[in-house]
Protein backbone atom coordinates (compact mmCIF):
# COMPACT_ATOMS: atom_id res chain seq x y z
CA UNK A 1 0.00 0.00 0.00
CA UNK A 2 2.87 2.42 1.05
CA UNK A 3 4.46 1.66 -2.79
CA UNK A 4 0.90 2.66 -4.06
CA UNK A 5 0.59 6.28 -2.10
CA UNK A 6 4.04 6.68 -3.31
CA UNK A 7 3.44 5.87 -7.31
CA UNK A 8 0.28 7.82 -7.44
CA UNK A 9 1.75 11.02 -5.54
CA UNK A 10 4.42 10.83 -8.16
CA UNK A 11 1.62 10.46 -11.19
CA UNK A 12 -0.23 13.88 -9.54
CA UNK A 13 3.04 15.78 -10.21
CA UNK A 14 3.07 15.50 -13.91
CA UNK A 15 -0.60 15.17 -14.28
CA UNK A 16 -0.93 18.94 -12.65
CA UNK A 17 1.63 19.89 -14.73
CA UNK A 18 0.01 18.64 -18.12
CA UNK A 19 -3.29 20.41 -16.98
CA UNK A 20 -1.41 23.34 -15.86
CA UNK A 21 0.13 23.69 -19.85
CA UNK A 22 -3.40 22.91 -21.16
CA UNK A 23 -5.11 25.42 -19.24
CA UNK A 24 -2.90 28.05 -19.67
CA UNK A 25 -2.48 27.32 -23.60
CA UNK A 26 -6.81 27.56 -23.13
CA UNK A 27 -6.44 30.63 -21.64
CA UNK A 28 -4.39 32.15 -24.12
CA UNK A 29 -6.54 31.43 -27.33
CA UNK A 30 -8.75 34.18 -27.43
CA UNK A 31 -6.51 37.53 -29.29
CA UNK A 32 -5.66 39.98 -26.99
CA UNK A 33 -6.09 39.97 -23.17
CA UNK A 34 -7.74 41.96 -20.36
CA UNK A 35 -4.91 44.89 -20.20
CA UNK A 36 -4.96 45.55 -23.72
CA UNK A 37 -8.54 45.64 -23.86
CA UNK A 38 -8.52 48.03 -21.02
CA UNK A 39 -5.68 50.16 -22.86
CA UNK A 40 -7.73 50.03 -26.37
CA UNK A 41 -10.34 51.39 -24.39
CA UNK A 42 -8.77 54.03 -22.44
CA UNK A 43 -7.06 55.75 -25.30
CA UNK A 44 -10.32 55.92 -27.17
CA UNK A 45 -12.40 57.51 -24.00
CA UNK A 46 -8.73 59.75 -23.86
CA UNK A 47 -8.10 59.02 -20.28
CA UNK A 48 -4.93 60.48 -18.50
CA UNK A 49 -1.43 58.84 -19.19
CA UNK A 50 -1.53 57.74 -15.09
CA UNK A 51 -3.62 54.79 -15.85
CA UNK A 52 -2.17 53.84 -19.03
CA UNK A 53 1.24 54.02 -16.99
CA UNK A 54 -0.45 51.33 -14.52
CA UNK A 55 -1.55 49.34 -17.13
CA UNK A 56 1.66 49.53 -18.62
CA UNK A 57 3.68 48.37 -15.13
CA UNK A 58 1.48 45.61 -15.17
CA UNK A 59 1.91 44.15 -18.16
CA UNK A 60 5.72 44.73 -17.62
CA UNK A 61 5.43 42.61 -13.66
CA UNK A 62 3.92 39.97 -15.19
CA UNK A 63 6.00 39.64 -18.36
CA UNK A 64 2.56 39.96 -20.29
CA UNK A 65 4.97 41.62 -23.39
CA UNK A 66 7.34 38.31 -23.45
CA UNK A 67 6.66 35.12 -25.01
CA UNK A 68 4.12 32.99 -23.83
CA UNK A 69 6.92 30.54 -22.65
CA UNK A 70 8.16 33.06 -20.15
CA UNK A 71 4.53 33.71 -19.07
CA UNK A 72 3.73 30.49 -17.90
CA UNK A 73 7.18 30.09 -16.51
CA UNK A 74 6.47 33.28 -14.20
CA UNK A 75 2.57 32.02 -13.63
CA UNK A 76 3.83 28.82 -12.20
CA UNK A 77 6.97 30.09 -10.55
CA UNK A 78 9.76 28.30 -11.76
CA UNK A 79 11.50 31.67 -11.69
CA UNK A 80 10.81 34.59 -9.52
CA UNK A 81 9.25 37.68 -11.19
CA UNK A 82 9.72 40.92 -10.69
CA UNK A 83 8.56 43.36 -7.75
CA UNK A 84 8.15 39.97 -5.69
CA UNK A 85 5.56 38.07 -7.48
CA UNK A 86 6.76 34.52 -6.37
CA UNK A 87 4.38 32.13 -9.14
CA UNK A 88 1.42 29.76 -8.29
CA UNK A 89 3.52 26.51 -6.92
CA UNK A 90 4.90 29.31 -3.85
CA UNK A 91 0.86 29.84 -3.08
CA UNK A 92 0.82 33.48 -5.35
CA UNK A 93 -1.84 33.87 -7.15
CA UNK A 94 -1.28 36.97 -9.16
CA UNK A 95 -3.42 39.92 -9.60
CA UNK A 96 -6.90 40.12 -10.81
CA UNK A 97 -6.57 42.88 -13.63
CA UNK A 98 -10.50 43.46 -13.64
CA UNK A 99 -10.70 44.16 -9.40
CA UNK A 100 -7.23 45.57 -9.23
CA UNK A 101 -6.71 43.27 -6.35
CA UNK A 102 -4.53 40.11 -5.62
CA UNK A 103 -6.76 37.30 -6.65
CA UNK A 104 -6.51 35.51 -3.22
CA UNK A 105 -8.26 38.54 -1.79
CA UNK A 106 -10.73 38.24 -4.47
CA UNK A 107 -11.58 34.73 -4.06
CA UNK A 108 -11.03 34.36 -0.01
CA UNK A 109 -14.39 34.51 1.29
CA UNK A 110 -16.05 33.29 -2.23
CA UNK A 111 -14.20 30.12 -1.57
CA UNK A 112 -15.29 29.83 1.60
CA UNK A 113 -18.86 30.13 1.05
CA UNK A 114 -18.33 27.63 -1.94
CA UNK A 115 -16.82 25.43 0.28
CA UNK A 116 -19.59 25.23 2.70
CA UNK A 117 -22.35 25.38 0.03
CA UNK A 118 -20.56 22.55 -2.36
CA UNK A 119 -19.75 20.03 1.13
CA UNK A 120 -23.74 20.38 2.08
CA UNK A 121 -24.48 19.56 -1.43
CA UNK A 122 -22.68 16.33 -1.46
CA UNK A 123 -24.22 15.60 1.97
CA UNK A 124 -27.50 15.88 0.91
CA UNK A 125 -26.78 13.96 -2.16
CA UNK A 126 -25.91 11.15 -0.58
CA UNK A 127 -28.19 11.31 2.67
CA UNK A 128 -31.08 11.53 0.14
CA UNK A 129 -29.57 8.44 -2.65
CA UNK A 130 -28.43 6.16 -0.65
CA UNK A 131 -32.03 4.64 1.57
CA UNK A 132 -33.79 5.66 -1.62
CA UNK A 133 -31.20 3.27 -3.98
CA UNK A 134 -31.58 0.66 -1.62
CA UNK A 135 -35.35 0.92 -0.79
CA UNK A 136 -35.57 0.65 -4.97
CA UNK A 137 -33.75 -2.12 -5.52
CA UNK A 138 -34.89 -4.45 -2.29
CA UNK A 139 -38.83 -3.72 -3.29
CA UNK A 140 -38.17 -3.85 -7.13
CA UNK A 141 -41.30 -2.92 -8.82
CA UNK A 142 -43.33 -1.62 -6.00
CA UNK A 143 -45.11 1.21 -6.07
CA UNK A 144 -42.46 3.06 -4.18
CA UNK A 145 -39.79 1.82 -6.77
CA UNK A 146 -42.09 3.73 -9.35
CA UNK A 147 -42.57 6.66 -7.72
CA UNK A 148 -38.93 7.08 -6.89
CA UNK A 149 -37.89 6.24 -10.49
CA UNK A 150 -40.58 9.00 -11.26
CA UNK A 151 -39.35 11.98 -9.35
CA UNK A 152 -35.24 10.46 -10.36
CA UNK A 153 -36.13 10.86 -14.35
CA UNK A 154 -37.71 14.27 -13.31
CA UNK A 155 -34.66 15.22 -11.64
CA UNK A 156 -32.33 14.29 -14.51
CA UNK A 157 -34.68 16.06 -17.06
CA UNK A 158 -35.04 19.66 -14.97
CA UNK A 159 -32.40 21.77 -15.82
CA UNK A 160 -30.96 23.23 -12.33
CA UNK A 161 -31.76 26.97 -13.48
CA UNK A 162 -35.21 26.17 -13.87
CA UNK A 163 -35.88 24.93 -10.87
CA UNK A 164 -34.28 27.33 -9.14
CA UNK A 165 -36.32 30.69 -10.81
CA UNK A 166 -39.37 28.23 -10.50
CA UNK A 167 -38.98 28.20 -6.34
CA UNK A 168 -37.76 31.82 -6.84
CA UNK A 169 -41.02 32.83 -7.89
CA UNK A 170 -43.20 30.72 -6.30
CA UNK A 171 -41.14 32.13 -2.72
CA UNK A 172 -41.82 35.31 -3.53
CA UNK A 173 -45.38 35.28 -4.80
CA UNK A 174 -47.08 32.93 -2.32
CA UNK A 175 -44.81 33.40 0.98
CA UNK A 176 -43.47 36.90 0.13
CA UNK A 177 -39.96 35.72 0.55
CA UNK A 178 -36.54 36.19 -0.93
CA UNK A 179 -34.78 33.33 -1.22
CA UNK A 180 -31.84 35.09 -3.28
CA UNK A 181 -28.27 35.39 -2.08
CA UNK A 182 -26.79 33.90 1.02
CA UNK A 183 -27.66 36.16 4.06
CA UNK A 184 -29.99 38.87 4.62
CA UNK A 185 -29.33 42.59 3.26
CA UNK A 186 -28.88 43.93 6.62
CA UNK A 187 -25.69 41.01 7.86
CA UNK A 188 -23.92 41.80 4.48
CA UNK A 189 -20.36 43.53 5.38
CA UNK A 190 -21.10 42.31 9.43
CA UNK A 191 -19.13 40.78 11.75
CA UNK A 192 -20.01 36.72 12.09
CA UNK A 193 -22.55 36.14 15.22
CA UNK A 194 -24.91 33.72 15.42
CA UNK A 195 -27.80 35.49 14.05
CA UNK A 196 -25.79 35.66 10.70
CA UNK A 197 -24.70 32.02 10.73
CA UNK A 198 -28.37 31.36 10.72
CA UNK A 199 -29.16 33.57 7.73
CA UNK A 200 -26.81 31.66 5.95
CA UNK A 201 -27.83 28.37 7.33
CA UNK A 202 -31.88 29.44 6.02
CA UNK A 203 -30.61 30.78 2.65
CA UNK A 204 -28.67 27.71 2.38
CA UNK A 205 -31.94 25.10 1.99
CA UNK A 206 -32.90 26.03 -1.60
CA UNK A 207 -29.15 26.25 -3.49
CA UNK A 208 -28.37 22.73 -1.79
CA UNK A 209 -31.53 21.24 -3.06
CA UNK A 210 -31.40 22.80 -6.71
CA UNK A 211 -27.66 22.14 -7.16
CA UNK A 212 -28.33 18.52 -5.68
CA UNK A 213 -31.29 17.52 -7.16
CA UNK A 214 -29.70 15.71 -10.53
CA UNK A 215 -26.70 14.59 -8.58
CA UNK A 216 -29.07 12.92 -6.50
CA UNK A 217 -31.14 11.72 -9.41
CA UNK A 218 -28.37 9.76 -11.09
CA UNK A 219 -26.81 8.06 -7.69
CA UNK A 220 -29.82 6.61 -7.06
CA UNK A 221 -29.99 5.70 -10.42
CA UNK A 222 -26.72 3.93 -10.29
CA UNK A 223 -26.93 2.57 -6.81
CA UNK A 224 -30.31 1.18 -7.72
CA UNK A 225 -28.77 -0.72 -10.59
CA UNK A 226 -25.61 -1.93 -8.73
CA UNK A 227 -27.46 -3.18 -5.98
CA UNK A 228 -29.96 -5.37 -7.98
CA UNK A 229 -27.02 -6.87 -10.07
CA UNK A 230 -25.58 -7.82 -6.62
CA UNK A 231 -28.54 -9.45 -5.12
CA UNK A 232 -29.10 -11.63 -8.31
CA UNK A 233 -25.33 -13.11 -7.32
CA UNK A 234 -24.93 -16.62 -5.94
CA UNK A 235 -23.40 -15.43 -2.70
CA UNK A 236 -26.50 -14.12 -1.87
CA UNK A 237 -28.72 -17.21 -2.67
CA UNK A 238 -26.23 -18.99 -0.24
CA UNK A 239 -26.98 -16.75 2.66
CA UNK A 240 -30.20 -17.00 2.43
CA UNK A 241 -30.08 -20.60 2.43
CA UNK A 242 -27.72 -20.90 5.58
CA UNK A 243 -30.78 -18.45 6.98
CA UNK A 244 -28.55 -15.50 7.21
CA UNK A 245 -30.88 -12.62 8.23
CA UNK A 246 -32.01 -10.80 5.41
CA UNK A 247 -30.90 -7.36 6.89
CA UNK A 248 -27.93 -8.57 8.12
CA UNK A 249 -27.08 -10.35 4.52
CA UNK A 250 -28.14 -7.42 2.71
CA UNK A 251 -25.77 -4.91 4.67
CA UNK A 252 -22.33 -7.62 4.91
CA UNK A 253 -21.89 -7.54 0.94
CA UNK A 254 -24.59 -6.77 -1.94
CA UNK A 255 -24.40 -2.96 -0.30
CA UNK A 256 -21.09 -2.89 0.35
CA UNK A 257 -19.89 -3.94 -3.00
CA UNK A 258 -23.23 -1.32 -4.42
CA UNK A 259 -21.29 1.49 -2.71
CA UNK A 260 -18.83 1.47 -5.34
CA UNK A 261 -20.08 4.30 -7.28
CA UNK A 262 -20.63 6.90 -4.25
CA UNK A 263 -16.92 6.29 -3.52
CA UNK A 264 -15.53 6.54 -7.52
CA UNK A 265 -17.41 9.76 -7.75
CA UNK A 266 -15.99 11.68 -4.82
CA UNK A 267 -13.07 12.80 -7.27
CA UNK A 268 -15.50 14.20 -9.44
CA UNK A 269 -18.61 15.27 -7.65
CA UNK A 270 -16.79 18.44 -6.01
CA UNK A 271 -15.26 19.81 -8.82
CA UNK A 272 -18.62 18.81 -11.21
CA UNK A 273 -20.79 20.60 -8.44
CA UNK A 274 -18.70 23.79 -8.09
CA UNK A 275 -18.28 24.25 -11.59
CA UNK A 276 -21.98 22.79 -12.74
CA UNK A 277 -23.79 25.93 -10.08
CA UNK A 278 -22.66 28.26 -12.02
CA UNK A 279 -25.60 29.21 -13.87
CA UNK A 280 -27.88 28.28 -10.56
CA UNK A 281 -25.18 31.00 -8.72
CA UNK A 282 -25.60 33.40 -11.27
CA UNK A 283 -29.76 32.97 -10.92
CA UNK A 284 -30.09 32.93 -7.00
CA UNK A 285 -27.25 35.95 -6.55
CA UNK A 286 -25.10 33.81 -4.50
CA UNK A 287 -21.36 34.76 -3.91
CA UNK A 288 -19.27 31.61 -5.12
CA UNK A 289 -16.36 30.62 -7.23
CA UNK A 290 -18.74 29.94 -10.19
CA UNK A 291 -19.96 33.03 -11.44
CA UNK A 292 -16.07 34.44 -10.52
CA UNK A 293 -14.60 31.63 -12.78
CA UNK A 294 -17.50 32.46 -15.54
CA UNK A 295 -16.78 36.31 -15.54
CA UNK A 296 -13.17 35.84 -15.26
CA UNK A 297 -12.80 33.72 -18.34
CA UNK A 298 -14.90 36.27 -20.35
CA UNK A 299 -12.91 39.70 -19.09
CA UNK A 300 -9.73 37.25 -20.08
CA UNK A 301 -8.47 38.31 -16.67
CA UNK A 302 -6.44 35.36 -17.09
CA UNK A 303 -4.79 34.83 -13.37
CA UNK A 304 -7.88 34.64 -12.10
CA UNK A 305 -9.12 32.44 -14.31
CA UNK A 306 -6.10 30.36 -14.44
CA UNK A 307 -5.76 30.44 -10.73
CA UNK A 308 -9.65 29.35 -10.18
CA UNK A 309 -9.24 26.18 -12.86
CA UNK A 310 -5.91 24.91 -11.25
CA UNK A 311 -8.06 24.79 -7.58
CA UNK A 312 -10.55 22.72 -9.69
CA UNK A 313 -7.93 20.57 -10.96
CA UNK A 314 -5.89 20.07 -7.75
CA UNK A 315 -9.56 19.49 -6.47
CA UNK A 316 -10.00 17.03 -8.74
CA UNK A 317 -6.88 14.86 -8.84
CA UNK A 318 -6.74 14.92 -4.88
CA UNK A 319 -10.41 13.54 -5.04
CA UNK A 320 -9.22 11.09 -7.13
CA UNK A 321 -6.78 9.57 -4.67
CA UNK A 322 -9.05 9.55 -1.91
CA UNK A 323 -11.37 7.57 -3.70
CA UNK A 324 -8.86 5.13 -5.18
CA UNK A 325 -7.84 4.34 -1.39
CA UNK A 326 -11.29 4.50 -0.20
CA UNK A 327 -12.14 1.95 -3.00
CA UNK A 328 -9.69 -0.64 -2.02
CA UNK A 329 -10.77 -0.38 1.62
CA UNK A 330 -14.11 -1.26 0.98
CA UNK A 331 -13.99 -3.52 -2.14
CA UNK A 332 -11.59 -6.60 -1.52
CA UNK A 333 -11.62 -7.23 -5.17
CA UNK A 334 -9.60 -4.29 -6.17
CA UNK A 335 -6.14 -5.13 -5.61
CA UNK A 336 -3.51 -2.15 -5.21
CA UNK A 337 0.05 -3.38 -6.31
CA UNK A 338 1.89 0.08 -6.48
CA UNK A 339 0.71 0.40 -10.13
CA UNK A 340 1.88 -3.34 -11.33
CA UNK A 341 -0.58 -6.07 -11.79
CA UNK A 342 0.65 -9.38 -10.44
Amino acid sequence: MFTYFVHRVLIMIPTLLVISILTFVIIQLPPGDYLSNQLEELRSQGESASAMAKIAFYREQYALDKSPIEQYALWMGFWPGPNGFSGLIQGDWGQSFAYDLPVKEVVGDRLGLSFLINFSTILFIYIVAFPIGVYSATRQYSIGDYGFTLIGYLGLATPNFLLAMVLLYYANVYFGVSIGGLMDDKYINQPWSFEKAMSVVDHMIVPVIVIGTSGTASMIRRLRANLLDELQKQYVTTAKAKGVPRLKALIKYPIRMSLNPFIADIGNLLPDVISGSVIVSMVLSLPTVGPLLLEALRNQDQYMAGSLLMFLALLTVVGMFVSDVLLAVLDPRIRLSGGATK
